[in-house]
């Protein structure tokens, strides 16, 4: 009886620390500051819209796939299909292509340096030379694997929405159309700019402009002084008091 109950203890505590170590191996990726951080919603939701407008234009479905190192199970994957829906494989994608980010953290007390890599997948009619240069591509756009170790889920998303104009570049599909507003009412028409003779001489051209007012200002005060003298009666002599101006003195002999 005492045997049993001993290996009935022991049964228990063999349950119980198994629990424990699974728990620490489940929640121990979280804890230890290796955990890949997935797209946020507002990232996933804004993307499949671009993606979906890209495969109307392109026939190519287009999708990503997050994963935590190699061959772990997917963080994030996404497509014109949806989100968590991928373009690999599915029937309604004849043609797909996919961007793949392997992202591993690793312990702040190891030495190893954390890393990623990011891959292009496609349907068996991409060749492989297109999908590594479409690859290639994508540290025009600053998404080399630094940016997927830095922000793992905006760089995953943001490489799907390269992968249209990257595929185009390769001549595997046409250029996707890029969606502009149309304006709600026509512009206005701008004012007249005016001539260049005016703003550059314009400090010239107004001082010109009062000397010529002062000049005409003076010509015209000149001949209405003019005119009034011509009017005005002449003069007549003033003679001396006593004398008759018609009488002559006689010549002395």
């Amino acid at each position: 009886m005492a045997d049993a109950k001993n290996a009935l203890g022991w049964g228990i505590g063999l349950l119980v620390l198994a629990g424990v170590v699974v728990g620490i191996s489940v929640t121990g990726n979280d804890g230890d500051g290796t955990a890949v951080l997935p797209p946020t919603a507002t990232q996933r939701t804004d993307t499949v819209p671009i993606l979906r407008s890209a495969f109307e234009s392109q026939g190519v479905c287009y999708g990503w796939r997050l994963t935590r190192g190699y061959g772990g199970d997917p963080i994030s994957v996404g497509s014109n299909l949806g989100d968590g829906i991928p373009a690999a494989e599915d029937p309604r994608c004849p043609r797909w292509v996919e961007v793949v980010g392997r992202v591993t953290y690793t312990l702040e007390s190891s030495e190893a340096d954390d890393r990623a890599t990011v891959d292009v997948d496609g349907s068996a009619d991409f060749p492989a030379t297109d999908l590594i240069l479409i690859e290639r591509g994508l540290e025009r756009f600053d998404l080399a694997p630094d940016a997927f170790v830095d922000d793992p889920g905006w760089a995953v998303t943001r490489a799907a929405v390269t992968l249209p104009l990257l595929v185009a570049e390769r001549g595997r599909a046409e250029f996707a159309p890029v969606a502009t507003a149309a304006p709600a009412a026509p512009p206005a028409p701008l004012a007249d700019a005016g001539s260049d003779l005016w703003r550059d001489r314009r400090g010239w051209l107004i001082g010109a402009a009062v000397l010529l007012l002062i000049t005409a200002l003076l010509v015209t005060v000149g001949l209405v002084q003019r005119r009034r003298q011509r009017a005005a009666p002449p003069a007549v002599p003033v003679h001396r008091a006593g004398k008759d101006p018609s009488r002559r003195t006689p010549e002395r002999a």
